[in-house]
């Protein structure tokens, strides 16, 4: 995976609200010329925005290390990580959607309420996974908080890709046009309208897919919850191989951002206990 520990300075350039709940935001070197980033070429890529705490009283732009020597830890400033939506080579633009839930959070409330000319940092960028053209056919699936990544796999397939892209989001407006190869079925699940409790449904919908013979390369991101219990099914009842498999909790219902971030190990553990329990069995 690739990871890169740079601070990168930014202005927002644009600014866009892609449905109710998504704010598009664009990013260029601060003065709007090209930022210098080495682009890694994964339709997950990701950065970490470094925002400040409201109450701080902190303006970008600043060094998060420097800043803190002056702040106790509570106003300390915090990353968010958000994937790239997409990067323009040639003018070195960085597009990153923003999922907004009101004015909970931070990250949220920044991009509704950031105006072009503002600036911003970030570390990065980082990420491993896009889409294998050598498949057989392929396997999205994710709630709203993988949807760029999702979409900007969907523009990477080739054009006689197979599969299946399976998306939980809030309701029919936060839908979102997918460019997508016409062998890539599309399902997108409301939570608002189910009735089942969120990422019920999003789980069986990928039980009840009808799998194509051949490989499978298979991205599942989104709220931890439903993304193991996908992972395990993929892996040990269709034995899916772990190289063909994407899997990540990017956020857990119930848990905010440093909460989440608490609780991540643990939930990684789960998931290698999962993997030891079936080892021998069949699993590669």
């Amino acid at each position: 995976m690739a990871r890169v520990r740079r601070l990168t300075y930014a202005e927002v350039v644009r600014k866009e609200q892609l449905t109710p709940s998504m704010v598009r935001v664009v990013l260029s070197a601060p003065g709007g010329g090209a930022l210098p980033v080495e682009y890694p070429g994964y339709t997950d890529t990701y950065i970490k925005l470094v925002l400040p705490r409201p109450e701080s009283g902190l303006v970008s732009p600043f060094h998060p290390d420097e800043v803190k020597e002056g702040l106790e830890p509570a106003l300390w400033p915090v990353m968010r990580t958000y994937t790239v939506r997409h990067w323009d080579a040639g003018r070195g633009l960085m597009t990153v959607d923003v999922v907004v839930h009101g004015d909970k959070g931070i990250a949220g409330p920044w991009s509704v309420q950031v105006q072009p000319g503002d600036q911003v940092q970030f570390f990065g960028p980082g990420g491993d996974y896009r889409p294998d053209p050598h498949a057989d056919w392929h396997l999205l699936v994710g709630d709203e908080s993988a949807l760029p990544a999702i979409a900007a796999a969907s523009e990477a397939l080739p054009t006689d890709a197979r599969g299946y892209a399976v998306i939980e989001v809030a309701n029919a407006a936060e839908e979102q046009r997918l460019t997508i190869p016409a062998g890539v079925q599309v399902r997108w699940i409301h939570r608002e309208t189910s009735a089942r409790a969120p990422g019920i449904e999003l789980c069986e919908v990928v039980r009840s897919l009808d799998f194509p013979a051949g490989r499978v390369h298979a991205f599942v991101h989104g709220d931890a919850t439903f993304v193991r219990e996908i992972r395990s099914y993929l892996r040990f009842e269709k034995h899916v191989p772990k190289e063909d498999l994407s899997a990540s909790g990017y956020w857990r219902r119930g848990l905010d951002d440093e909460a989440w971030r608490a609780a991540k190990a643990e939930w990684k553990a789960a998931v290698e206990a999962d993997e030891a329990a079936h080892a021998g069995v069949g699993v590669a």
